[in-house]
């Protein structure tokens, strides 16, 4: 791709950093900025510009918030007693699109992978094994993507959690194996949910 101004250039390589946005749709992004009022691309830029400086992680399930609480762990209708547990922001973006599942939510940050050097210690299982023990959880329901990496990240947090009175749960195999539950339907998803199953039964290949 021959460039006229660097100026264009440079923004059309930030742009295609951006998972998923090729060289083609950078340029045609860059493009419509430059139509647009110098006023509205600033307001653009300020605003991705103070999401970055003033994002917050929740205290308590490490989804993104406003404040120190996120929305969902504030709310007072939710379900205490049951934490779903997913590996990223978007999963529960997905989840909440169902309006199928009324109880808080618990951001692992990734999955145990050996291969790529993410071991337990680089996600978020010992802030929900605290919130289990001091909240006294009844239910946790692993809606991990049923994947090598996901299997392996379940069965280590199950036995981590052998010790506690707390019911666990998965997803039903609604959802392919070897798939992501941010790309899984609503309906798929809501099944999924409305259908999940004790752990037990998929860890020895029962119901």
């Amino acid at each position: 791709m021959i460039f006229s101004s660097s100026l264009i250039e440079d923004a059309v390589n930030e742009f295609s950093r951006l998972p998923g946005i090729g060289k083609k749709t950078a340029m045609r992004l860059v493009l419509h900025l430059l139509k647009q009022d110098a006023q509205k691309v600033e307001q653009f830029s300020l605003v991705i510009a103070k999401m970055k400086k003033e994002i917050k992680y929740c205290a308590h399930c490490h989804n993104v918030s406003d404040h120190e609480i996120c929305k969902i762990c504030a709310d007072v209708t939710r379900k205490k007693s049951q934490i779903c547990l997913v590996e990223t922001i978007r999963d529960v973006m997905a989840i909440e699109a169902t309006q199928q599942y009324s109880g808080l939510y618990h951001v692992l940050g990734g999955l145990i992978s050996p291969l790529d050097g993410i071991g337990p210690d680089a996600l978020n299982i010992q802030t929900l094994i605290q919130r289990i023990e001091i909240c006294e959880t009844e239910e946790l329901i692993l809606a991990i993507s049923p994947t090598i990496e996901g299997d392996t990240t379940a069965y280590y947090i199950t036995k981590k959690l052998s010790h506690l009175p707390v019911k666990i749960t998965t997803l039903s195999r609604g959802v392919a194996f070897g798939g992501e539950l941010e790309y899984a339907d609503e309906l798929t998803l809501a099944r999924s949910i409305m259908g999940r199953l004790p752990i037990a039964d998929i860890v020895h290949g029962g119901g």
